[in-house]
């Protein structure tokens, strides 16, 4: 299937929360064999982005099956970006994952993205325990960036930033991403991401993890992915390092390293 094809898949929605809470959610869903493909996009993308789509136009052509939406307040879906937190987006992958994936996964997580795939593990591991029906076949991280509200804004956010952020309720930040509109960093956003930070003890997801970092990454230092791994079992935690690599890891080399990463595991 080409990736004008997979771009033209028609989304379906489901509704996520309760009462006033309640978001609708754009889910692209393709039948096939396991493991599926799983896609968490990153802060401020969407399913629709390079990475998404080539993943989805392989599985078409491997006739695996591929789930990929977006976290409200981003793409298709309903909701603002302003009320988003890593608790709300977490509260809609859990919520995707569950209604359309069965059998073993592999979750793909870029950016903010690899924060969600360590969090939906945990989240997953819990739930089989009670007789859930998905579960990870492995985790490919893309630039993840665990714990990036704490470690890669707040900490090196300016007093006067973190003043903002505290007295107006959130800072426009610039952005050098799409048409370059500032985007609000809300204080709900940093507050309640401190509900979910990982890199602070022992991170056991019980499944192989492939981590592809750029060396040239701007947004998510390469020493991140480190501290990252420093924090992962031994055993089956490969990091590839690519050394003129960027944040997006965009590009059709990038890409054909992704795709070998999730085809190694499943």
């Amino acid at each position: 299937m080409s990736q004008t094809a997979a771009f033209e898949q028609e989304p379906a929605f489901i509704e996520v929360g309760e009462g006033s809470s309640a978001r609708r959610i754009a889910v692209r869903a393709r039948a096939g064999s396991n493991p599926g493909l799983f896609w968490l996009g990153g802060f401020k993308s969407d399913m629709t982005g390079t990475k998404a789509i080539a993943l989805d136009a392989w599985a078409a052509q491997h006739g695996r099956s591929s789930v990929r939406f977006d976290y409200s307040g981003h793409g298709e879906s309903g909701g603002e970006f302003a009320d988003g937190t890593i608790g709300r987006w977490l509260e809609e992958s859990v919520a995707v994952f569950s209604q359309f994936c069965s059998g073993p996964q592999v979750v793909i997580g870029s950016s903010m993205g690899g924060w969600m795939a360590l969090l939906l593990a945990r989240e997953i591991a819990k739930r089989s325990k009670a007789g859930g029906n998905g579960k990870l076949a492995g985790l490919v991280l893309i630039a993840p960036a665990p714990d990036f509200t704490e470690e890669l804004m707040w900490k090196s956010f300016s007093p006067e930033i973190r003043a903002e952020i505290e007295t107006k309720g959130m800072w426009l930040r610039p952005s050098e991403y799409g048409d370059g509109t500032p985007y609000p960093i809300t204080r709900n956003l940093i507050e309640e991401g401190r509900n979910h930070l990982l890199l602070g003890s022992k991170i056991d997801v019980g499944c192989p993890v492939r981590i592809l970092q750029g060396a040239q990454d701007p947004d998510v230092p390469w020493k991140h992915a480190f501290a990252l791994v420093h924090r992962l079992p031994a055993e089956d935690v490969v990091l590839t390092m690519i050394q003129d690599g960027d944040h997006r890891l965009s590009r059709p080399q990038d890409i054909a390293r992704i795709i070998a990463a999730v085809a190694e595991i499943g």
